[in-house]
């Protein structure tokens, strides 16, 4: 990428909030910062510096006055992969993967990923495999399988699997088809209502509340970002799904927790009781998975005029697979990513899950820009991102040139010293990435640490 600059103006003109003369925005350093040739660190860099014009916006819209934007590459590029930078009372956190989670041959010559992190997907493919409950028993019977039937009985199935798929193979795909025909992310007015000032307060984001209806990354790091600007944001959750510990608290920062369950009738009115309190609804189930709690953008838009609905799907709402199951990995491995990755050897991954923490960084984004619009204009706003709409983004913007990233050493933690900070929290004492985004006047924090699932009441403080 010659030109950080011009790929942030890019997105940013998506937004209908073009770069100006006036815009003070500096993107320091350059890649590569991480082993691989995909330009993750300034990737990076372009979507955490405009949610930080985001939110210099909001300011300006408050007060009148104008900030200066920071984004240094490298801290970028670490924020990609924060949670390998977490630690709790000195201890980093457990291996996130499944041991069952993984590559394997199939009886064609291809590779499949398996997606095995939470226990009903490990047990809903060994049921479909019928075999035993181990590594070497899922490898023994997918390689009796041909690829492609076993990515299509597995979806068929519910679960999460992937085939690994060269670029050119992906592009003939009618799923990568029907993706290339949207932008990177959309907000779409979905409703109308007065203009809504914000409450006087000493950040971009006092006064706007937001529930946070995501699990694992992407979802969580676009709730994240909003309080690291002064959102009140709720994480909803429920006591019987599953979830993943490290992420819960690498994610949790300036958020309060709360639990109900969509199965009772009265969690979800009370659900849509918090809605009619808010500004902004995240959420990162398959698209019209919630619908049938009346919890679709339009119904919500009605009940809450000037809604910010912001919404998160693997493979887009539209296309064969847009209600197919699926999380980062999945589709680093069906897009090409994993494939040119690997260089014509063993299948291999980016060096972090660069598509939630983007695609996470731009549900911040699209929220921030639609509430100045909604400041200006009135209005609810649909926000969509997917998944797959950020690796087709992250693919265009091009690679070094040099092979020879791929031998770089990882960010360590030793190596981010100077990127961490430090907070007491009931899990114990945390080291964790503090936010990027630089900003002159407001700088970005998070009032609390994060606290385990349920800590809190339901309602907003």
């Amino acid at each position: 990428m010659s030109n950080p600059k011009a790929v942030l103006n890019n997105l940013l003109t998506l937004a209908q909030r073009p770069l100006s003369p006036t815009d003070d925005v500096i993107i320091e350093g350059h890649d590569p910062l991480l082993p691989t040739n995909y330009l993750l660190g300034a990737a990076g860099a372009v979507v955490i510096a405009a949610t930080g014009l985001a939110a210099a916006d909001l300011w300006q819209l408050r007060t009148g006055r104008p900030q200066a934007i920071t984004v240094s590459t490298r801290a970028a590029a670490a924020a990609l992969r924060s949670h390998n930078y977490l630690r709790v009372d000195g201890e980093p956190p457990r291996n996130l993967w499944d041991p069952v989670s993984g590559f394997y041959e199939t009886g064609d010559g291809r590779w499949i990923q398996l997606h095995c992190n939470f226990p009903h997907h490990r047990a809903g493919v060994v049921k479909l495999l019928d075999c035993e409950d181990s590594q070497a028993g899922v490898a023994q019977a997918v390689a009796t399988w041909a690829g492609q039937d076993l990515e299509d009985a597995l979806a068929q199935a519910h679960m999460c699997a992937g085939l690994v798929r060269s670029r050119e193979e992906w592009q003939a795909h009618p799923q990568a088809k029907a993706v290339e025909q949207l932008p990177l992310f959309e907000i779409i007015k979905i409703g109308d209502s007065q203009p809504e000032p914000l409450i006087e307060g000493e950040r971009p984001l006092t006064g706007v509340r937001v529930l946070d209806l995501t699990r694992v990354i992407a979802g969580p790091v676009g709730g994240r970002t909003l309080a690291e600007h002064g959102a009140e944001v709720m994480r909803i959750g429920s006591a019987h799904l599953p979830h993943i510990p490290p992420l819960v608290i690498d994610t949790g920062f300036g958020k309060r927790s709360a639990q109900l369950d969509f199965r009772a009738a009265k969690d979800v009115d009370q659900l849509r009781n918090l809605v009619k309190e808010s500004d902004v609804f995240l959420q990162s189930y398959r698209p019209s998975a919630i619908d049938q709690y009346g919890l679709n953008p339009k119904t919500l838009a009605q009940l809450r005029p000037g809604l910010i609905y912001v919404t998160l799907s693997a493979y887009s709402h539209q296309g064969p697979w847009h209600q197919r199951r699926g999380y980062d990995s999945l589709v680093q491995s069906v897009s090409g990513i994993v494939a040119e990755e690997s260089g014509g050897g063993s299948p291999q991954h980016l060096p972090a899950q660069a598509l939630d923490y983007l695609s996470g960084y731009l549900l911040a984004f699209g929220a921030m820009v639609a509430l100045a619009r909604r400041m200006r204009e009135g209005g609810s706003y649909l926000v969509r991102v997917s998944l797959c709409q950020t690796s087709h983004w992250l693919h265009h913007l091009g690679r070094t040139s040099n092979w020879s990233a791929h031998s770089l050493p990882n960010l360590s933690f030793d190596g981010v010293q100077d990127l961490l900070e430090t907070a007491e929290s009931a899990f114990g004492t945390i080291h964790h990435l503090a936010p990027v985004v630089q900003l002159s006047e407001t700088p970005a924090y998070w009032s609390h640490p994060p606290v385990p699932l349920g800590w809190h009441e339901p309602t907003f403080s």
